[in-house]
């Protein structure tokens, strides 16, 4: 089975309006406000553009999209719906970026920037003070940002797939580094690499206009700069956007949870207090580079500390692809996407202009249920895995069943509990030859790897592999641990769990796992097909989630919480369940050198060898949410 995915869906930053059905009426008449320069507290002035209905002498409800990928993409395109629907559309380059002053600093200054723009918005004649914002993704956590500033005017939100809490999950992952940002930091920022590319170097470049084409030409080469970390300053062009150097090695040196990714612009866990109470809609994808912060922790935190109206809705999708009813290598039913402008609106319609539409007499909650398809190839080579929507209560399930799956050194996976002297298993982690990525909760990632659900083979023609095209469960570094084909369908969705019992002879290193849902083989795929729900990973010296280093004790057994990315999913009667336990998953984040040296610092490597146990007095599980058949 062939990957076939796409790597440039990233206007979404913009609305994804391009490829929505909503798009398809003619285009309404609007006037528009190019290039405003809103200034902030401190002087400097953003870049605005402002798109009102039909002559602009009226006074509207607005909707606020912040980003930094280039607000002139998509243009009237963009703001049609909205305007079309009655709103004032605005979108503005966030500070350093495009035709914006100052510098960049990832979302750290939109706490300032984003407030300072509502009120310049809430004193304009053509707005009637109420706002609604929208983006994904980076344009998710300048709302976020926002709401921690107490923006004035802001009313309703709908932050979809957003930046967030990100020194935990999304950027930092339980002190490993996701490498997908330093590819976006490589790209200049912009994950298309496409058209605004030139622009992005050049800006980025600053008064060395010279070196543009040298920082352009960066993003030809980032494979090779992932293969060969750390990145030290100064080293490489990136020297000529010395912002984005020092953003990103900071960022990949940084590992302790403390106040710099605390106080970071979007962490909306650590800023509940701040945050202003507006109704907001959360959305992500089971397959979406923010599920774990969009739905475990934002959704959450805010449904207990605000009165304000919370909704989540959660597709099979990857990032910002509410769009497709596709992920990677996964096929779903037609109703598995969404027409997100239709879908704001709506939203916006009962917040910004009290419109009795029901949408807040609907459950709280909107779920895809991956699942239940006959896995038939379709004509684009995709596994049929299928699905429904369904509507729930609350998030996680208050009925679901929290199920451990114990590790066994034969190599089960089931429910009965280990005995007493069950022996443990070690393996060789080298370094230099890391387990490679194949699909999962990935974006930004160019072509360094595949993103959503894939197939757990090696093949020929994906730069890790090396030609090599044995499934990964064939590797000596990879320890497998399944069920028997079941007996009867599974259903699991909420928090993926695992508790791993290991030691090292390093004093640090990684531990990695991943949830496959194993078909059988079929007519169309005679191998079968090993599809992953979801992976994540634990940098051993960053195990107890603080903002301190502690390094291991060679030999000692530690107790390891490694928690994947949500998922809902019917493992079907005849699948297995199947857990796989390694030391990486590269380039999904950087690999762990052993050494024990400072993060982003070393320079040396070293094999380690690492050990799980799976005894009574060392139970390695994963605690699964099985949701009881109705």
């Amino acid at each position: 089975m062939r990957m076939r995915y796409a790597v440039g869906l990233f206007v979404i930053g913009l609305g994804a309006t391009a490829m929505l059905s909503s798009q398809q009426a003619a285009a309404p008449v609007m006037k528009v406000l190019k290039d405003v320069m809103i200034p902030m507290r401190d002087g400097v002035r953003l870049a605005t553009d402002v798109y009102l209905p039909g002559d602009g002498s009226g006074k509207y409800p607005v909707i606020l999209n912040r980003g930094p990928y280039n607000k002139d993409t998509g243009g009237r395109n963009a703001a049609a719906p909205y305007v079309g629907a009655g709103y004032a559309y605005v979108v503005q380059d966030v500070r350093g970026r495009y035709k914006s002053e100052g510098k960049w600093r990832p979302i750290r200054d939109d706490v300032q920037d984003g407030p300072d723009t509502t009120k310049w918005i809430g004193e304009q004649a053509w707005s009637d003070g109420k706002i609604g914002t929208i983006g994904s993704s980076y344009n998710g956590a300048t709302q976020h940002a926002m709401a921690i500033g107490n923006a004035p005017n802001l009313t309703a939100m709908v932050p979809r797939n957003a930046m967030s809490n990100f020194g935990r999950y999304g950027l930092r992952h339980n002190g490993a580094f996701e490498l997908r940002f330093f590819n976006w930091i490589f790209m200049l920022g912009d994950p298309s690499g496409t058209q605004s590319l030139p622009l992005a170097a050049a800006r980025a470049a600053g008064p060395d206009l010279a070196a543009a084409p040298a920082l352009a030409e960066l993003r030809n080469h980032v494979r090779e700069y992932a293969m060969g970390l750390p990145l030290r300053a100064g080293t490489t062009p990136l020297k000529f956007a010395p912002d984005y150097e020092s953003w990103l090695i900071e960022a990949m040196s940084h590992g302790g949870y403390d106040e710099y990714w605390k106080n970071a612009g979007s962490s909306v866990v650590d800023h509940l207090a701040e945050y202003k109470d507006v109704p907001a809609y959360h959305t992500t994808g089971w397959y979406d580079s923010w599920g774990t912060s969009v739905a475990n922790m934002n959704f959450v935190s805010l449904s207990k500390a605000k009165k304000s109206m919370q909704r989540l809705i959660v597709g099979p999708w990857i990032h910002s692809s509410e769009g497709r009813n596709f992920a990677g290598e996964a096929q779903f039913t037609e109703d598995g996407r969404i027409d997100i402008p239709a879908f704001e609106v709506r939203w916006f319609d009962r917040w910004l202009r009290g419109k009795q539409n029901g949408v807040d007499k609907e459950p709280p909650v909107r779920i895809y249920v991956m699942g239940g398809g006959d896995a038939h190839k379709t004509p684009e080579g995709r596994i049929f895995v299928g699905g429904k929507w369904r509507t729930e209560n609350e998030w996680p399930l208050a009925r679901q069943v929290a199920t451990p799956y114990y590790l066994h050194p034969d190599g089960l996976l089931s429910a009965s509990k280990p005995g007493v002297g069950a022996k443990p298993v070690s393996y060789l982690f080298d370094p230099s030859n890391p387990v490679p990525t194949l699909g999962g909760n990935v974006s930004s990632q160019g072509d360094l790897m595949f993103q959503g659900a894939a197939d757990q083979k090696c093949r020929a023609d994906f730069w890790l592999c090396k030609g090599d095209t044995r499934p990964l469960s064939a590797r000596s570094d990879v320890l497998v641990f399944q069920t028997p084909p079941l007996a009867s369908d599974v259903e699991v969705t909420g928090r993926l769990i695992v508790k791993l019992w290991a030691s090292s002879k390093a004093v640090d290193t990684d531990f990695t796992a991943k949830l496959i849902d194993v078909y059988p083989p079929s007519k169309d795929f005679p191998a079968g097909v090993d599809l992953n729900i979801g992976d994540s990973i634990v940098r051993a010296r960053h195990r107890n989630g603080g903002p301190k280093e502690e390094l291991l004790v060679p030999g000692k057994p530690y107790e390891f919480t490694i928690e994947m990315y949500p998922t809902s999913v019917v493992f079907q009667k005849g699948h297995r369940i199947r857990l796989d336990v390694s030391s990486s998953n590269f380039p999904r984040f950087d690999v762990n050198p052993n050494t024990g040296e400072p993060l982003n610092g070393n320079r040396r490597k070293q094999v380690a060898e690492n050990t799980v146990y799976m005894d009574a007095a060392h139970p390695s599980h994963i605690v699964l949410p099985v949701i009881p058949a109705r």
